[in-house]
């Protein structure tokens, strides 16, 4: 069943990956992230529950893959999907984008704007 809200596909996409987090993790597993304590230790300090549901959210959606790394207790490695990959140039387009037109932010990494999709 399709719980959109319409066929546009910016509202679409919005629906799985427009919440105040996804991006974010999503930035981190480009950047080389691959577990939950590595995403915890962004600047942006995302709570372990949220983390977990975007995760989760991120993983049903086709984004990222999970992989048992730890059996007791049970980890996970998260990787990005070709789905997930996929946003790069979107992430890429918005922190240049937040560059240009806000003056308060950090500048974007080069190797961050530099990556190429594989």
């Amino acid at each position: 069943m399709d719980d959109s809200r319409s066929g546009c596909p910016i509202a679409m996409t919005l629906d799985i990956v427009g919440d105040r987090w996804t991006l974010v993790i999503l930035r981190d597993l480009l950047m080389g992230k691959r577990r939950f304590s590595q995403f915890l230790e962004s600047p942006e300090r995302v709570a372990t529950n949220v983390l977990t549901d975007r995760l989760a959210l991120m993983e049903r959606e086709g984004l990222v893959t999970k992989t048992l790394y730890q059996e007791r207790p049970k980890r996970y490695e998260y990787r990005l999907s070709e789905k997930g990959e996929a946003l790069l140039p979107v992430l890429q387009a918005m922190a240049r984008w937040g560059n240009r037109f806000i003056p308060s932010s950090w500048p974007a990494p080069e190797e961050f704007l530099d990556l190429k999709a594989p």
